[in-house]
């Protein structure tokens, strides 16, 4: 092995470029693939993103999980095809051309020609394809950029076609309407994202209108409220709620009878008295008190209404009412009657909605619910492209919508049923709404036709699918996503659009002939075309002959492009040109096994109005949704069987990550100033990973740096640095032992670091082949920080050579393999760090692999000592009790102190701890004894506590009664209780883990505080004699020596294999006492130091002085030490 730097000159970035270089050169990546190509195969489905933009902490998040998961299942013996696809259609690509070139309106593209808008949108999408690489090769992800897949390729696009034709032949295809955002001024719907970029505060009218009730003797009528009056000609339906209660009262003053929510009865406006009805103060019983109202406050109480009846909405459910207008009087026999929704709210206007289905998303599927309107049919559009009323609205035929409110509103108020105005409330309201951020004109919300997929028809097989799969977190699939499919919705696939994937199918004039077209192939035959693209201005001229005859004309594409969602969940079929090529390759691995993306990105895909925005991975987005979609109807299958779903990568102050605010380091910053390994580790070891947010704080990686990183080197450098000093002091060059004779040493630390090893090897494993990253991470951080801080440092002597020769070179051959293992464990989530040291450690092992990435992943070899790795854990809890004590009393370490008591109930823990872990326990706490005690009423007192986050919910009313029975409890009942693992208290049986025992100390009688204290973690209770000791003196300055002289090493900048001589001068007047406690401690230094204690007398005139320095009142003494260059005469003595 070859010599290593100090951690502090050790850079992390410039090593990881190195590594990158040395895999470039050697071709890793292609090598590991080309090494298991004959093992079983591993599908891994990548979201492909858009190359339009730059990768974010989003993309490396995502990305790392991804490269974790399919390292390391490449090194348990896979072979994972890794590429890079791109999301090539859709809204972000149109967005950029349309700034670009000025676009406004659907007629300014066609004006231009779509070839040429097209051939645009293809000339940008691989803009950043340079940059993507760069970035996510530097953060280690191996994927290939070479081999990689578009969804604008002809093959891809094919697949898509195919896709679409099964649904067709299955009969989950038809066409309907989708409500959604309209740009009147640019004559076509928007995207959500679209709809949402440009909000203005406007005034709006508000009205409330009455709808008289059929055939109501007492001449009731419904009051109804909105602020859209231009979409009563239209309406077809009142929606109520029918849980909420509601009222029909009579106004005092002229005898009208209305019906509203309870709820919102204050919102009824103040009416004139008509002549001859008296006016009076309203009634307490006659109105509620309300909140949540439109204006705040209660309303004017001079007018009463007298409260005639209460009922539940769902009474008023069927009632049928006389319509404002006749304009749809032809939809009589279905219309104008009352339905009932959860979607009505109490917190605006009368808790009755009006519905015009064409014109809410909500009203249009309340209205095909209710059978008022059915799907699939032509939907009666009273508003034209441009925004204007239709011809069927007679009085208002040509008149832009939002202009005619104000004579809608006229209307209304002049309609007259029974000598009764329908205009109840006029007015104004200031409130945020939509308008179009390319016309800046305000947005409606309108149907317009689409195409869909049956998705109600295969809930219960979505449903029962999602059932076979893993989410991780397991929340995420049984409570957010199985509650959307629950109420899963018809999927509109198509979008208005140009730069897409077309929708294959083609149509006569009359509509009688659909035919839809699965392959290039089959639009060649038919067509008698040949095709080499399939985008819009490639295919559109192309006709088909009618199959009724060439009497009936030819068949012409629909215009239509498929929304981009479609094409992500065509992606496990179409990034390998199923079914036209690699069909037994397919069928083999499908359901892929592993799909991952973020949370923040579900909620594209759980409401179908978000996921036309196009802005985030498809995969991620409306990927799972619709990869389960389109698996269930095609195969009946899963798509995929395992998820990771990550949560949101915020700004450290909590808010989304702003270019324009400038709230977060940008990811090359962070990577070049700590590395990419460190930033892996940072967001894979936090929150994000289970689906919560990141707050993402560059001090984080720093602290990864600082905490995780220098440690591990450091142990690791510690290794080269002993094995080289074996060559220094000429013995024989280091080569690990075998393992055979490891496993058999005798050291209890040996045994321990090899059965943690072995343990960890198990757990990674295990949580692994589960999915759960979070609970790898910080199980291998504490492993790592175990082998630095126990084993290493606990075995620095035996490390040194201080212990002999040959219990060093087993103490560095279990550090190596332990070392190795880890290394290899830890490979999938640092790739950089691990191949430095691995690239160093092989030189040592013959036939080893070149990279640790061709390496498999570590096999368990044999069970791990529970027992020896629960004492060590427990040693270390009483270290850190210890030290508790200590510090609390300003006893620092140097210090040492007579007696030690450990009180335990398990004889097996304080026989080790008293046994084969006593000398580390007096070594590291400088205590001359450790006392073992079972008795546990000796030294403490019991008290059980019950642990109500536990039992709360279980014991509900009788949680009181239990927990004054577990506070009352005896020293022996709870002595009891821990024997036998259970208790019964008020027929409730009560185990360990609900009920705390808290160990208190009981000091002895006349013994005060400061001559003896105690710390206790409810398991081990531990108690130090603080009475100093006159016999402890010597041993106390012989460390206080030590430690200045291994300090004065460190400053001087001396490696621990350079050998120096150390000299030693009293200041005192008399020099006799301090060489005599030095001479009497002459083992322990030459144990500590490797070297004697020299009298500065002794040293050669012509000694080389590396270092000197004078130390006062160190235990009363004062004296110089002297670091000289090693003499062949002096070490003779």
């Amino acid at each position: 092995m070859e010599d290593v730097i100090e951690g502090k000159d050790f850079s992390f970035p410039k090593q990881e470029e190195k590594i990158l270089e040395w895999w470039t050169e050697v071709k890793a990546f292609e090598t590991q693939l080309e090494k298991t190509k004959d093992l079983p195969e591993y599908i891994f489905y990548d979201g492909p993103p858009f190359a339009t933009g730059l990768p974010h902490y989003g993309h490396i998040l995502a990305g790392t999980i991804k490269d974790i998961v399919t390292r390391y299942q490449t090194m348990t013996g896979h072979h994972v095809t890794r590429r890079f696809g791109w999301d090539c259609h859709g809204l972000p690509v149109e967005h950029e051309i349309d700034t670009k070139l000025g676009i406004k309106t659907r007629e300014d593209v066609l004006k231009m020609g779509i070839d040429k808008y097209n051939e645009e949108c293809r000339s940008i999408v691989t803009r950043y394809v340079g940059e993507w690489e760069k970035v996510i090769t530097r953060t280690g992800r191996w994927i290939d950029f070479k081999n990689d897949y578009k969804t604008m390729d002809l093959n891809f696009m094919e697949s898509v076609w195919w896709v679409f034709s099964e649904l067709f032949k299955k009969n989950l295809v038809y066409r309907g309407f989708k409500v959604m955002p309209y740009s009147t001024g640019c004559k076509t719907p928007l995207s959500n994202f679209e709809a949402n970029s440009n909000y203005k505060d406007v005034p709006d009218p508000e009205i409330m209108v009455t709808f008289p009730i059929l055939d109501a003797e007492d001449g009731a009528a419904i009051v109804a409220w909105t602020t859209t009056p231009w979409t009563l000609p239209s309406n077809l339906a009142l929606c109520v709620n029918s849980n909420f209660v509601y009222v029909k009262v009579k106004s005092k003053s002229n005898g009208n009878i209305y019906v509203v929510a309870e709820s919102r009865l204050s919102e009824l406006p103040v009416e004139k008295p008509k002549k001859g009805t008296p006016s009076g103060p309203v009634d307490d019983n006659s109105l509620p008190k309300t909140k949540g109202s439109t204006g705040g406050k209660a309303k004017n109480t001079v007018v009463a209404y007298e409260i005639l009846e209460k009922f539940p909405g769902s009474s008023l459910v069927g009632k049928k009412y006389v319509p404002l207008f006749d304009y749809f009087k032809d939809f009589t026999d279905t219309a104008f009657r009352v339905v009932a929704d959860d979607y009505v709210t109490s917190e605006s206007g009368t808790g009755i909605v009006h519905c015009a289905p064409a014109f809410g998303e909500d009203d249009y599927r309340v209205c095909l619910e209710n059978q008022i309107i059915n799907k699939g049919e032509n939907l009666v559009m009273a508003v034209d492209d441009d925004g204007c009323f239709t011809k069927r609205i007679t009085d208002f035929s040509g008149r832009y919508v939002k202009e005619a409110d104000k004579d809608i509103i006229l209307a209304v108020k002049a309609s007259v049923v029974e000598e009764k105005g329908r205009l109840l409330k006029s007015g104004s309201c200031m409130h945020s709404y939509p308008f179009c951020w390319r016309s800046d004109t305000p947005l409606i919300y309108r149907a317009v036709p689409s195409w869909f997929v049956a998705v109600e028809k295969l809930k219960d097989r979505l449903l029962e699918n999602t059932e076979e799969t893993t989410w991780v977190p397991a929340f995420v699939k049984e409570k957010r996503f199985h509650n959307w499919l629950e109420n899963a919705r018809d999927w509109a696939i198509s979008r208005s659009r140009f730069w897409g994937t077309p929708l294959p199918i083609w149509i006569s004039k009359d509509g009688v002939d659909v035919e839809v077209i699965g392959s290039v192939e089959e639009l060649e035959r038919r067509s008698g075309v040949k095709v080499t693209d399939l985008h819009r201005h490639k295919i559109d001229h192309i006709t088909i002959p009618s199959p009724r005859g060439p009497e009936f004309g030819e068949l012409h594409r629909v215009e239509d492009v498929f929304d981009c969602w479609f094409e992500s969940g065509s992606m496990p079929y179409a990034y390998i040109h199923y079914p036209f090529e690699n069909k037994e390759f397919f069928n083999k691995n499908f359901p892929g096994h592993f799909v991952a993306e973020g949370l923040d990105q579900t909620r594209g895909w759980w409401h179908s109005d978000l996921v036309d925005s196009g802005y985030v991975d498809p995969i991620g987005s409306g990927g799972f949704y619709t990869l389960m979609v389109l698996s269930t109807a095609l195969f009946d299958k899963p798509a995929f069987r395992n998820l990771i779903c990550n949560g949101l990568v915020l700004a450290e102050d909590g808010k989304k990550m702003s270019k324009r605010l400038k709230n977060y380091p940008s990811p090359m910053e962070v990577i070049d100033d700590y590395g990419a390994d460190a930033l892996r580790l940072y967001i894979i070891n936090s929150p994000v990973v289970r689906a919560e947010p990141l707050r993402f704080k560059k001090e984080g990686v720093y602290n990864v740096v600082k905490d995780v990183f220098l440690p591990w080197y450091n142990a690791y450098r510690f290794l080269v640095q002993n094995a080289k000093r074996l060559e220094v002091e000429g013995l024989a060059s280091f080569v690990p032992l075998d393992r055979a004779t490891l496993v058999k040493s005798a050291n209890v630390l040996d045994q321990w670091i090899n059965s943690a090893t072995q343990s960890l090897v198990h757990f990674v494993r295990q949580e692994m082949d589960a999915y759960r990253l979070y609970t790898v991470v910080p199980y291998l951080l504490k492993f790592l920080d175990n082998l630095t801080n126990i084993y290493v440092r606990f075995n620095r002597k035996r490390l040194k050579g201080r212990t002999g020769e040959e219990d060093c070179r087993t103490a560095l051959s279990t550090l190596y393999y332990v070392l190795l293992t880890s290394c290899k464990a830890m490979a999938p989530f640092t790739p950089f760090f691990t191949e430095v040291l691995y690239k160093n450690l092989r030189k040592i092992s013959n036939g080893s692999e070149e990279s640790i990435h061709f390496c498999s992943f570590p096999e368990v070899e044999g069970k791990g000592g529970d027992r020896i790795e629960q004492s060590v854990n427990r040693m270390m809890t009483i270290i850190d009790h210890a030290r508790n004590i200590r510090e609390r009393h300003n006893k620092p370490l140097k210090t040492p102190l007579k007696e030690m008591i450990v009180v335990h109930p398990d004889a097996e823990f304080l026989d080790d701890i008293t046994g084969r872990l006593k000398e580390y326990v007096l070594e590291e706490l400088n205590v001359k004894s450790v006392v073992p005690c079972k008795d546990q009423l000796k030294y403490s007192f019991l008290r059980a506590e019950p642990d109500f986050s536990v039992l709360g919910k279980r014991l509900g009313k009788s949680m009181r009664v239990v927990a004054e029975a577990v506070k009352a409890m005896s020293q022996e009942d709870i002595l009891s209780f821990e024997k036998a693992g259970e208790i019964t208290i008020a027929t409730h049986c009560l185990k360990l883990t609900d009920i705390k025992i808290v160990r208190g100390f009981k000091r002895p009688d006349g013994v005060t505080e400061e001559q003896m204290d105690a710390s206790s973690d409810g398991d081990v209770l531990v108690i130090l004699d603080l009475q100093p000791d006159d016999s402890l003196f010597e041993a106390g300055f012989a460390r206080e020596v030590v430690n200045r002289v291994q300090k004065l090493r460190k400053t001087s900048g001396l490696e621990p294999t350079d050998r120096v001589e150390v000299y030693f001068k009293s200041l005192d007047e008399d020099p006799s006492v301090p060489a005599l406690i030095l001479k009497s401690q002459e083992t322990y230094i030459r144990e500590v130091l490797g070297s004697s204690l020299l009298d500065f007398s002794m040293i050669p005139e012509d000694a080389v002085i590396i270092a000197e320095e004078t130390y006062k009142n160190i235990s009363n003494c004062d004296f110089t030490i002297t670091l000289s260059r090693a003499t062949s005469k002096v070490l003779r003595h």
